[in-house]
């Protein structure tokens, strides 16, 4: 008998034996087989979640912030609760531009039993971020967003928006703020420089990952992908605090 090999939590192993014990039970039985495999979650996730992968999934439990069981052989098994985290996490990223470090502290006070705030929202409850999951073609982007067609393809031309087949919450919401500036007279053509000072942040957070991201191993690029995030969201709490600042010498 060939010796038994260590498992890869791949997605050939979707079918790997149960992480819950079955005690007999039809019941049990029913939960045991809603258990998802590392490659079932990928099939289910990875359409809205692209950038999704084995790596990213290991870095976020090594994290804390998803804690799937594990088989007799080691294999990660999710249930359908951990597959609903998983969602509000990549969801909470995506659209919310959140740190790993506070959706943690967010997850945590739901799992104690609290209400909290949804970070950078005000609101109470985890239920409405998940809207944030969904697509709107450029009609529906342009509509619900309150503008003109020549406002959308005037963002497009100064980079403030940028060209796709679909569009989310956070296209909507920038869409939305444009509207509102063109009624003061600030026209997306105002704002081509948001481009440039964008890219100059990109090149601060590529040089402070460059010694990670040299190793090249798949851990590795999870963890440059989550550091990346990290950093994004330290220079926009900096940002953020230098526009109040200034906001002082108009109405002091």
């Amino acid at each position: 008998m060939a010796a038994a090999t260590q498992p890869s939590d791949s997605g050939a192993q979707s079918s790997a034996p149960s992480a819950v014990p079955v005690s007999g039970g039809s019941a049990a039985s029913a939960a045991s087989a809603q258990l998802l495999g590392i490659g079932q979650v990928l099939s289910k996730l990875t359409g809205d979640f692209p950038e999704l992968t084995p790596s990213k999934l290991r870095f976020l439990e090594e994290r804390g912030l998803v804690h799937p069981s594990r088989t007799p052989s080691g294999y990660r098994k999710f249930s359908q609760n951990d597959l609903s985290r998983l969602r509000l996490i990549l969801t909470m990223q995506r659209d919310c531009y959140l740190p790993l470090a506070v959706i943690k502290d967010y997850l945590n006070d739901v799992d104690a039993g609290l209400n909290p705030p949804m970070p950078g929202t005000g609101l109470a409850g985890g239920a409405s971020i998940l809207q944030t999951g969904r697509r709107l073609s450029r009609d529906d982007l342009t509509r619900e967003a309150g503008a003109t067609p020549m406002l959308v393809q005037d963002a497009f031309s100064a980079s403030v928006l940028v060209p796709a087949e679909t569009y989310g919450e956070d296209s909507l919401v920038v869409l939305k703020a444009l509207v509102e500036l063109q009624r003061s007279g600030i026209e997306p053509r105002h704002l081509r420089g948001f481009r440039q000072a964008t890219e100059r942040e990109l090149g601060l957070i590529e040089s402070a990952l460059m010694p990670v991201a040299r190793r090249r191993d798949p851990s590795s690029r999870a963890k440059v992908a989550e550091m990346a995030m990290e950093i994004a969201g330290q220079l926009e709490v900096v940002r953020s605090s230098l526009i109040r600042s200034a906001l002082g010498r108009i109405a002091p």
